[in-house]
This record gives structure tokens, sequence and C-alpha cells, in this order.
């Protein structure tokens, strides 16, 4: 008996994709897409079907979207989604890719630790949910000590201003992932990871991906009264100014890591003491004042940094079920033997000089 398969994908700021079908011999058929898109001219979903039908179940997404691409008409104008949404839907249909809903999630309450811990956790986590010996989770990260976390691949040379670093006794550590550096003294920040499997982005560009997975946190900012929007690749900013950024790291165990760092109540005349780009990049702007290029959570909210942490922590539980966890004491123990190891030694932070 052939079993027909369903599923779909929710453009985000645009329409939804249904994809429904069925697979014989490994190939896709009896392809049918819907939706509340608009599509112009009517034919073209023909087009979009025929193209799927009799293709491998087994090519990734984009080659589906390629060949959607190749069938439509040259005037074929498709609004609220592209072929790229169709091709995820085509996979979560063979569920080669995931939604929020397919997985249990938790999520970790704010837990004060070493800025190094923070930073080795980032990679336990990651590797745990692609073992999957962890639900994938959200974890909030917390923090006593001022210090800076710069991405994988910056200079700590070229980044940091040392005698900035030394008057302000600052913790500079190396993270895993890539981006820029994150300026963190107690309470300055609202720090968050989401270790998640990689199916849940399947499909989706590089862009597309840092957006989707950051679409809950744009929806708790605007329940704060802040009206916040993503500018590619990676940073979430409003028209005051940028007020986070966002980075990711994708193992080869099929889990990626993926999080972002939004300015609470930055003292910016400090960092830019501390980051030498922070003087490039407000140089390059044009502003007289750190102040104008970091507009903080709290003069935009109004609300201490707990009650945003509070309503981010409530809107992520409510979309997804998402249920309280902690971190285990294995967990806890392995990253200080990581710190003993890698991410507390000289060779790691000055891998690049």
């Amino acid at each position: 008996m052939v079993s027909f398969l369903h599923g779909e994908y929710k453009v985000l700021g645009g329409k939804l994709v249904v994809v429904d079908c069925s697979v014989v011999d490994g190939l896709l058929n009896n392809v049918r897409v819907s939706g509340d898109f608009f599509l112009d001219p009517d034919e073209a979903l023909d087009d979009i079907n025929a193209a799927l039908t009799g293709l491998s179940a087994d090519l990734p997404a984009a080659a589906l979207s390629d060949a959607i691409t190749a069938a439509l008409p040259a005037n074929a104008v498709l609004f609220g989604f592209s072929a790229a949404a169709v091709a995820v839907a085509v996979r979560r249909a063979l569920t080669k890719a995931t939604s929020w809903l397919d997985h249990d999630w938790d999520i970790i309450a704010p837990t004060v630790l070493p800025t190094a811990i923070n930073v080795a956790l980032d990679e336990i986590l990651t590797e745990e949910v692609g073992a999957g010996r962890r639900n994938p989770t959200l974890r909030f990260w917390d923090w006593d000590e001022p210090s800076v976390v710069i991405g994988s691949f910056q200079s700590v040379r070229n980044e940091l201003d040392a005698d900035g670093v030394a008057r302000h006794g600052i913790n500079v550590v190396r993270r895993i992932s890539g981006g820029g550096a994150m300026f963190m003294e107690a309470g300055n920040c609202i720090t968050y990871s989401l270790y998640v499997p990689q199916s849940l982005v399947d499909g989706l560009t590089f862009e597309d991906s840092y957006k989707f997975l950051d679409d809950w946190v744009l929806a708790s900012l605007e329940a704060i009264g802040v009206q916040a929007f993503y500018v590619p690749l990676n940073d979430i900013a409003t028209d005051l100014g940028k007020i986070g950024g966002a980075a990711q790291k994708r193992l080869s165990n099929g889990a990626m890591l993926h999080h972002v760092t939004m300015s609470y109540d930055i003292d910016a005349e400090k960092m830019v003491q501390v980051l030498r780009i922070g003087k490039e990049k407000l140089s390059d702007m044009g502003h007289r004042s750190a102040k104008k290029r970091v507009d903080p959570l709290r003069r935009q909210s109004g609300l201490s940094r707990a009650q945003i942490l509070d309503v981010m922590r409530g809107i992520f539980t409510d979309r997804y079920g998402a249920r309280p966890a902690v971190l285990s004491a294995e967990e806890l123990a392995e990253a200080a033997r990581r710190v003993d190891t890698k991410f507390g030694t000289e060779e790691w932070l000055h891998r690049v000089p």
C-alpha cells in the first residue's frame, strides 16, 4: 500500500506552503502543492507539481528548489512563498526536515557560571543534542565577571585593546562559533544559546536560518514594546539602532549551535576602551558616541533584565511546549575539564593571534 505524506512550512513573514505526496520506488509521486500563497499564472502550480513528480526522494532541498525554478515560466510571480519554501515543505513531508513542534524542548534558566564554562557548555550541549542524549534545548547564560567572548576566527591582537583589557580586569574567552566580539559585564546583556538538530533548518539558507531560529525572539521583543527586525546576516536591530547579534556553529554529528547576545545596559564608553573593533565601527558609522550605536533594551523597554527574560521564557514555552531543565553534574564536570584542556588555555585563546 502506498502511504501519503504531508508536509507544511510557514514562510517567515509570508504564507503557508503545504505538500502532499507519496513515494514509489524511491521517487516522488502524485505531488500536490497547496497553500494560502499567491501565484500567477494559475497554471504555474501544475508546473511545480510536474517538476517535483518523478524526482528522487533523497534529493537535498537545494536540488528540489532548482528543479522547481527551472520548470516555472519566465513570467511566473510567486508572492508569499518561493521555490525554496516548497522544497522545505517537501523535505518535511519526507521527514528529512523537521519543524519546532516535531521536537520536545527543554529550557535551562539563567545560571551564574564562569564565562569559560558557558563557552564550553555550548560545545558540550550541541554534541549532546546531536548524539540524542539531550532534547533540543534553549539555555540562558548568566555570569558575574567582566568578559569579552571573541569569535572563533577573530584575532586577539586586532580585536582587543590590551591596555583596556588590563585596566578593566576583562576576562577574554574564545568561543567555537564565528562572528564578532561580545562585551559582557554582569547584567549588561541577555545571552542565550539554542542547541538544535540541523533538520530544523533543512532547506533554509544560512541567512534564513538566523531569522527562522530567532522568530520567537522578535515576538518576545514585540511583546515588551520593542519593534525589532533582522538585518542580514545576523544582526537584530530596531529603528533606534542595533541591539544584538547572532552566531552559529554546525557540527558533523547533525546538531548546531545558535546563540545571540542582546544589549541590555551596556557601558558603551568602557566597551570602546576594550574593543578595538568598536572604535573602527563607530568611525565607519560616523557616530560621535558609542551610545548612538549600542542601543540597550533597558532604554527601549523600560523593563528590568529579569522581566525581559521572563517574557522570553514564557513565549518560547507557549510556542513550543518547552519544559524546565537543568545542567547535569556530568555536563558541568565535562565543561570544567574542557576549560582546563581547551577553552581556558593560551593555545586556544591565541589560535588566531
